[in-house]
């Protein structure tokens, strides 16, 4: 179904053409119609299939016919990060480009002049106002925002957001909303608790299902079942065989994040991170960059594993096990989007076979298993089931924590407590980057490595560095400075599309 079929204003219909959209998804073509006829919607379909152009054309076409501002708030579109509400910004001033509707993207995180500037815009009357939960609250709470004529309210991302705790927040948002308006309510998945909050909110609800949060068929999938310590150079590897354009890898924990950034640059690797100790204005021009094709690798943690709004993402890496099936569906999800095919590879430690096995039953298929190459020496066998020995490799480390009273050599008894500093000076120091020249097993070393795969095309040129994808680095090769947040943050451009591939 064409665009120009659903009866939009013509001005509404000049930034679509703008934005190269053409042909609708499967659910534009069933929420749009509904959202025209003033219907309540629950909508559960998975990641990249068109949710947020879904409702936000139809609001567009309904705002730009009415006639007069009143300087209100119309519509309050509510999500559980700041990336998304950006993204979501970014979209509409690109729809709305030559309609009068104006929209803002209200989130946490960014300084005091930020929420002075969101102040004005919400007393002026934005018509659409795109917000995380708590800096709403916030807003809410000064008595400024007008909000009584309310037309339009869609909690995006509807799952995530009770994930993260914002429950609570959502109610008290509630309770300022005049109770006659058009409730929007997307989710990727239906936990009883999306479900109970869904009767509180909807009445008489169209519900579409388009399917169950599975990846898309167009997804190939692999699971290598490794030792942790086999992680970064497996890495090192996939990524000088293959020559991916385009890398989104995604771990669980920053400080991962950080240690494989640091090894990949010191690998001659275009890579750059994003995690929460950046400040907002460098997390965006990191994004920007890995959008535009500057940054081929990006290293993340999970705040961009929904929402991200970018295409031609050829290959994602889980370095962890995600924590559900849910998690591994959504970050999975940012490959093979809009028709197009996308790898998708999972690092799968000896103790994270037990949440690959879940996830595996909530699918109700198996991922298969990738080949690792004999040059990375043994790997553990695939048993989730059983009791794990471990790495035999780590066998007889001493693990950092607490120790036995020591004794010196005349017999008596050492201070526990030095013995409690050193431990504990060794746990803070485990969080650090190390040098990656100092390891073992580093990504330089396994530069010159000779491995080689059945299913690996031939060897591809070494990915080249790119000047503005370099962290600072001391000369000495030492590992970068952690730098002091501002909390100062620059406003993002709006950037057109390039077709009808968001969520």
């Amino acid at each position: 179904m064409k665009f120009s079929e659903f009866g939009f204003d013509d001005q509404l219909m000049e930034g679509i053409d703008a934005m190269n959209y053409q042909t609708a998804t499967p659910v534009q073509e069933q929420v749009i119609p509904a959202v025209l006829a003033g219907q309540d919607i629950l909508v559960s379909a998975q990641t990249g299939t068109g949710k947020t152009a879904s409702y936000l054309l139809p609001i567009l076409h309904k705002l730009s016919i009415a006639s007069g501002d009143d300087g209100s708030v119309k519509a309050l579109v509510i999500v559980p990060t700041r990336e998304l509400a950006i993204q979501i910004v970014q979209n509409l001033e690109g729809f709305s480009y030559f309609t009068p509707v104006s929209s803002i993207a209200i989130y946490g995180g960014a300084d005091g002049n930020a929420f002075s500037k969101e102040q004005r815009a919400l007393t002026t009357g934005a018509d659409i106002v795109v917000c995380t939960p708590g800096r709403l609250i916030s807003h809410l709470n000064m008595g400024y925002v007008s909000i009584k004529h309310l037309q339009f309210l869609v909690l995006d991302e509807a799952d995530r957001m009770l994930d993260m705790g914002f429950h609570g927040d959502i109610l008290k948002i509630l309770s300022y909303l005049p109770p006659k308006r058009q409730n929007l309510f997307l989710t990727a998945t239906m936990p009883p608790k999306i479900k109970e909050l869904a009767r509180r909110i909807l009445h008489e609800p169209l519900e579409i299902m388009l399917s169950i949060s599975k990846p898309p068929t167009r997804i190939k999938q692999a699971a290598f079942i490794i030792y942790q310590r086999q992680k970064n150079p497996l890495i090192a590897y996939l990524l000088r065989q293959h020559n991916f354009p385009s890398v989104l890898i995604f771990c669980s924990r920053k400080e991962n994040v950080k240690q494989l950034v640091f090894e990949l640059k010191q690998a001659k690797f275009a890579a750059d991170a994003i995690h929460s100790d950046l400040e907002q204005g460098e997390r965006e021009q990191v994004l920007s960059r890995f959008k535009h094709r500057q940054l081929p690798i990006l290293v993340a943690t999970d705040i961009v594993s929904r929402g991200i709004d970018i295409d031609n993402i050829n290959l994602v890496i889980n370095y962890d096990v995600p924590h559900d099936g849910e998690d591994y569906v959504h970050r999975i999800g940012r490959t093979a989007r809009a028709e197009t095919d996308g790898i998708a590879y999972t690092f799968v430690s000896e103790t994270e076979q037990r949440k690959l096995s879940a996830i595996e039953r909530l699918l109700g298929e198996d991922i298969p298993k990738g080949e690792v190459p004999a040059e990375f020496g043994d790997t553990p066998a695939y048993q989730p089931n059983s009791r794990r020995m471990g790495d035999p490799q780590q066998k007889g480390r001493k693990k950092p924590g607490k120790s036995k009273p020591k004794t010196g050599d005349s017999g008596e008894m050492q201070p526990q407590g030095q013995d409690n500093k050193r431990s504990k000076s060794n746990r803070r120091n485990n969080n650090k980057p190390r040098n990656a020249a100092a390891e073992g097993n580093t990504l330089a070393q396994s530069a010159t490595d000779p491995v080689r795969t059945e299913a690996a095309p031939a060897p591809s040129q070494r990915a080249e560095s790119l000047s503005d994808a370099s962290a600072p680095v001391a000369a000495d090769g030492t590992a970068p400075v952690r730098k002091k947040r501002r909390n100062k943050r620059r406003k993002p451009k709006p950037e057109a599309g390039a077709g009808n591939t968001e969520n």
